[in-house]
């Protein structure tokens, strides 16, 4: 039985430690006091523990916390950051767990600091008996901005088991699978100049116009090339997101920026992509002479299909009684997958709660997800 004392007081201290990561450096925070806490509490229950910072980035870091020796196993993972937060929309302290209605309240509470305490109540029957093979608690850093945790990770490829399980919110329903995304940054230089006169300059605002319609032809080439059943939106979306450009209505506008969105479905390649729409825009730019640069906003992150007949979707799907689906949000799956393991995103909580005020995780899901994360380890670890 799940002591849901303890996860209280777990979480607690988790919710209670600001770890917000965020890409204004402003609001951006380190995670290495609750790395530190949970490779503690990992410590004490027997496990070998490594704290290893991010390269270049001293003040953020990753945990590995292994029980067990020997190949194979299973890896039980989650990221330690938060989003930042509104704290004028809060009805409490976010980082003070308040506890109403049978749900806790705090941030990070569903996103993801709720499921490390599962862990820790789950690990609690295994730790006095040897395993057949080991069991690694993976916590990383920055999931919310740049991956950049995960992205260390898949490049070290030291974690081989057979199996991963992500905690992020899924209200206990396996998530096999989801998009990719690109965030990108076309940028249009002319040449400014006085209104009345347009042979004065090379408007950018009206090169830009004409590089949002090829934008536009070319979702509309990769929605008639990819569909996927799998998802609520089956193709591939591309987003104009925001647009920048020129200073004064009477100047001809020589610069001009324009931020998109592309979230690409399992078996497109985000590098491809780019490729593509640099290619696209290199004869635009010459014919209509201006300079038309690509820059990607942040590091992309590759799109995540797990086999819907592999061992792990199974085992998952018959230990929570609901079948595998896709997700709309963007996990660090695809770079666990690169380490060779099947990989499934899974957790307590609902992603409807995630990134606003009044965050919260209810009650009833912790001893279930307890019970889920116990039947994963004796199958894949003793």
């Amino acid at each position: 039985m799940t002591d849901l004392k303890q996860y209280r007081q777990a979480l607690g201290q988790l919710v209670a430690l600001p770890s917000v990561s965020c890409a204004s450096p402003r609001l951006d925070m380190s995670n290495r006091e609750v790395v530190d806490l949970l490779a503690n509490w990992f410590a004490d229950l027997g496990f070998e523990t490594q704290v290893q910072a991010l390269p270049g980035q001293p003040n953020k870091a990753n945990l590995i916390a292994t029980l067990g020796s020997g190949t194979g196993g299973l890896v039980l993972a989650g990221h330690t950051d938060t989003v930042p937060f509104d704290e004028h929309s809060w009805d409490q302290d976010p980082f003070k767990l308040t506890e109403k209605q049978d749900r806790l309240y705090g941030l990070g509470a569903t996103d993801m600091k709720g499921f490390f305490p599962v862990i820790l109540a789950a690990v609690k029957d295994f730790t006095s008996k040897p395993l057949k093979a080991p069991l690694t608690i993976i916590a990383t850093a920055d999931e919310e901005t740049s991956m950049a945790g995960a992205r260390a990770l898949a490049k070290q490829h030291h974690h081989q088991a057979h199996a991963a399980v992500i905690g992020e919110p899924t209200g206990l329903k396996p998530i096999r699978m989801h998009k990719g995304i690109m965030m990108e940054a076309v940028h249009v230089r002319g040449h400014s100049g006085h209104s009345s006169d347009p042979a004065l300059g090379n408007n950018a605002l009206e090169a830009m116009n004409l590089v949002m319609a090829d934008l536009l032809s070319f979702r509309q080439e990769l929605q008639s090339q990819y569909q996927h059943p799998g998802f609520a939106v089956s193709v591939p979306t591309l987003n104009l997101g925001c647009i920048h450009g020129g200073d004064n209505p009477n100047r001809i506008c020589g610069d001009c920026e324009l931020q998109f969105d592309l979230r690409s479905l399992p078996g497109m390649d985000n590098q491809q992509l780019h490729a593509d729409l640099e290619r696209r825009l290199a004869p635009l730019a010459q014919r209509l002479n201006v300079d038309i640069t690509l820059r990607s906003l942040f590091a992309d992150v590759p799109a995540f299909e797990q086999a819907a007949n592999s061992q792990l979707v199974l085992q998952c799907e018959a230990l929570t009684g609901n079948a595998a689906v896709s997700a709309a949000f963007a996990t660090e799956a695809p770079f666990l997958q690169q380490l060779g393991m099947e990989t499934v995103v899974l957790g307590p909580g609902s992603i409807d709660q995630a990134h606003q005020p009044n965050e919260f995780i209810p009650l009833d899901q912790i001893a279930p997800a307890v019970t889920v994360l116990q039947q994963l380890i004796r199958h894949y670890c003793c």
